[in-house]
């Protein structure tokens, strides 16, 4: 692998996201306090959202990240898809540390090397890389740093595999390095990204978002897969964020909230070929 920095350098700021800090904390600052949730009874297991650039996605991803605003976590496990080719079915970072504007945000390396390990009982790997591009695990990382109180450690997972068995071993290995995490006296957060369908017309999109938000909040993380494989929902990161559904539900979490869903078509006025984003949150309820 050779010499891998101590930091991940981003390689989306400043593109994707806001790359001066002031400017930047100022509009996630925006996104979440203009966001309208409802009443949430429950404890927050999960969020889920989108990971275009905030100019696209960033006021939908206020939704989710609102529910957990003036949180304490002492671990945020992060699980993405990856977009650019690779043989590898899971994914880790090589480095020690995300960089982003706000500052560094430190890998846990305890819970890496215990979710490596619960992994490792059903035979698969976790392969760490260094200075991956992969945008859709840190663009979610400054909403972590403004909504959060206090500092966290980070694990972050990618999610190259579309396989349903791997999505479910995923979960319950995340759920196993939960509980491991809280038998210490901590606290965790699940995150899963993903975007919604891709390059459709808008009331094609809305269709077929419509559709895969359906099954988010019917808990049904199989029944993600069904209508991915039958063309009438989609989800870029459907491995990653039916992973995190599965990890919320063995965590005891009973309940989906849809939160919002938008389309780049609010951003650019084009609605000929169109992104669609949604947050939901999952929760505990006694």
């Amino acid at each position: 692998m050779g010499l891998v920095s101590e930091i991940r350098p981003s390689p989306i700021a400043g593109t994707w996201y806001e790359g001066n800090p002031d400017r930047l904390a100022q509009k996630i600052d925006r996104y979440l306090n203009t966001a309208n949730i409802p009443d949430l009874a429950g404890e927050v297991i999960a969020v889920i959202a989108p990971h275009a650039g905030h100019r696209y996605s960033g006021r939908t991803a206020g939704h989710a990240f609102r529910t957990i605003q003036g949180q304490r976590r002492d671990l945020v496990i992060v699980v993405s898809p990856m977009h650019n080719p690779t043989a590898a079915q899971l994914l880790t970072t090589a480095h020690q540390a995300y960089s982003t504007p706000l500052g560094n945000i430190w890998v846990d390396q305890d819970a890496l090397t215990s979710l490596t390990g619960f992994l490792l009982a059903d035979n698969l790997s976790l392969i760490p890389i260094p200075n991956d591009r992969e945008h859709s695990l840190e663009i979610e990382l400054p909403f972590l740093q403004r909504a959060l109180t206090g500092e966290f450690r980070l694990l972050p997972l990618m999610v190259h595999s579309q396989s349903p068995w791997i999505s479910q071993c995923v979960g319950k290995a995340l759920a196993q390095t939960v509980r491991a995490t809280q038998a210490q006296g901590k606290t965790a957060l699940l995150v899963g990204s993903t975007d919604l369908s891709h390059f459709y017309s808008l009331r094609m999109a809305e269709r077929l978002d419509q559709t895969m938000l359906n099954q988010i909040a019917a808990f049904d993380p199989a029944a993600m897969f069904q209508v991915e494989a039958e063309g009438k929902g989609f989800a870029c990161g459907l491995g990653a964020v039916t992973a995190v559904l599965w990890a919320a539900r063995d965590l005891g979490a009973n309940a989906i909230e849809i939160l919002h869903h938008s389309t780049s078509a609010e951003e650019t006025g084009d609605e000929t070929s169109v992104v669609g984003y949604g947050a939901a949150v999952a929760l505990k309820r006694t």
